[in-house]
């Protein structure tokens, strides 16, 4: 856990890291050694103090979320709502993990000071990684920070420089599975009670890993969360004589949150984003003629999220399936067709379904504030567990649905259809949410209207379409048995046979 002792009085951290880092960082970028390095503890508490030395590293964390954790308006409004509603209880539960230096130096103890502080406590910074000394448990941040001035990280043999000491770190590098204790830990999320509900595992995206079968080891097809959340290229690791290039890694962070108000790289960040989701999930579509109708079903297999399909805060995205028939240019079946303004669980849809989880209070009762939480129940798709078909496993991560669905009335198509699309669309949080936060005071409406919706590609494309002849094709039509007789699919890729 992270030491809440205050390492320094915070206004004289604050004065220490605007002023003096400023001189500090101009002369920290050389390759001597000297025995007391230039810069302070609290200058290497400042992002700004990095960009000195690491501008291309620096520069994508800007735009990261990290770098907004502890900006995002929706956060906050959470956060300020659930300090009044449990009278405090709170306390630094959300904080310390959107602004952790903050908390760690004493600076806050619930968030609701944070207009008051400089941007270097705000957000996960350069320092709170990057001096991390060891994991002190799976969930709710259990980081212990060194306060020292020994930057950690992955490379074996860093150069010697006049900024910081330097020290390899298997927390820190996204070859060794041990590094996913470091990202895990901060993003499973259980919420005790008092002041939730319930004791309640909110967030498992680091337990979902765990039961994946990339949390094998590298040679078993193990891959760590930096694999895929922070991708390697050659390059320098720092801007100064005498840096060789090695292997970097990117700092953006893409996952599913984005910024909804100014901030760097927003455009940039939800590409990443789109190409995050691209080809996590293989959708197929069968359609059975029937002798008075037909009937559709459509199958989705997460194919290569390292955890559970969505993840997160599940309680709060929106992931759902739109599926359209076509008789010629005419609809004849609808479900899940949303506009951008429409919270989708408004939908009168019978047939709806949504990836998430269903979060109840005691009374089982649906709520969207987490401390109202009594249980949780999940509709999110699981990570791969094995790679072998003839396992059982293999088929977790496939997950069916049947349209019509047997609550519509009729439950079947009236007739054959001639097209049918399907796309799986995702919302990092969900409109109703959001509006939950506007009427209760806590969030401005406007912020509604900038929550963007993702579609989930496969192959490039954002939909898959069934046609008759398109179910013959040699690599992505299939023929199988659906409701006593033999249907015609189309998938998005190829299965692993």
């Amino acid at each position: 856990m992270i030491d809440r002792t205050p390492r320094t009085h915070a206004g004289l951290l604050l004065v220490a890291s605007l002023v003096v880092g400023v001189s500090a960082q101009l002369s920290g970028c050389s390759s001597e050694d000297p025995a007391e390095t230039k810069l302070s503890v609290e200058e290497l508490m400042n992002p700004q103090t990095c960009k000195t030395c690491h501008s291309g590293h620096y520069e994508e964390w800007s735009g990261s979320m990290h770098a907004y954790a502890a900006k995002d308006p929706v956060f906050r409004a959470m956060n300020q709502r659930g300090q009044e509603e449990t009278d405090g209880a709170l306390g630094d539960f959300c904080v310390g993990c959107h602004a952790p230096l903050a908390v760690a130096v004493g600076a806050t103890t619930d968030g609701l000071n944070l207009d008051d502080l400089p941007d270097e406590l705000l957000g996960v910074g350069c320092y709170f990684c990057h001096n991390t000394k060891a994991v002190e448990g799976t969930h709710n941040n259990p980081l212990r920070i060194a306060f020292d001035q020994t930057m950690r990280g992955p490379i074996g043999d860093p150069v010697k420089n006049s900024a910081h000491h330097s020290e390899y770190s298997e927390l820190l590098d996204g070859n060794s599975q041990a590094s996913a204790s470091a990202c895990g830990s901060c993003h499973d999320i259980v919420v005790p009670s008092p002041p939730g509900a319930a004791e309640v595992a909110l967030e498992r995206t680091f337990a979902e890993w765990q039961d994946s079968l990339f949390s094998n080891e590298p040679a078993k097809g193990g891959l760590s969360c930096a694999s895929c959340h922070m991708p390697g290229r050659e390059g320098i690791a720092a801007d100064f004589e005498g840096v060789k290039k090695r292997r970097v890694h990117a700092h953006t962070f893409p996952a599913v949150d984005v910024a909804l108000t100014d901030f760097p790289h927003t455009a940039e960040q939800r590409e990443l984003i789109q190409q995050e989701l691209n080809d996590t999930l293989r959708a197929e579509i069968c359609v059975a003629q029937l002798v008075d109708g037909a009937v559709m079903e459509v199958t989705l297999e997460n194919v290569s999220a390292g955890h559970r399909f969505p993840t997160g805060a599940s309680q709060d995205r929106r992931v759902w399936v739109e599926v359209r028939a076509f008789s010629g240019d005419s609809p004849i079946y609808e479900s899940g067709v949303v506009d951008a303004q429409t919270a989708v669980s408004d939908l009168p849809d019978p047939d709806l379904w949504q990836l998430r989880d269903f979060a109840y209070d005691a009374q089982d009762q649906p709520v969207h504030m987490f401390w109202d939480i009594a249980k949780l129940e999940s509709t999110s798709i699981p990570g791969p567990l094995t790679f072998d078909r003839s396992d059982p496993d293999y088929f977790a991560t496939h997950v069916k649905r049947r349209y019509p669905g047997a609550d519509s009335t009729p439950n079947q198509l009236d007739s054959m259809p001639d097209r049918v699309t399907v796309r799986v669309r995702l919302r990092p949080m969900g409109l109703d949410v959001l509006d939950d936060l506007v009427q209760s005071g806590h969030l401005d409406s406007a912020l509604k209207q900038r929550m963007p919706t993702f579609d989930i590609t496969s192959d490039g494309q954002s939909t898959v379409e069934w046609t008759l002849q398109a179910s013959d094709d040699p690599v992505l039509g299939s023929k199988r048995e659906l409701a006593g007789v033999l249907a015609r699919c189309v998938t998005s890729v190829p299965q692993q046979k």
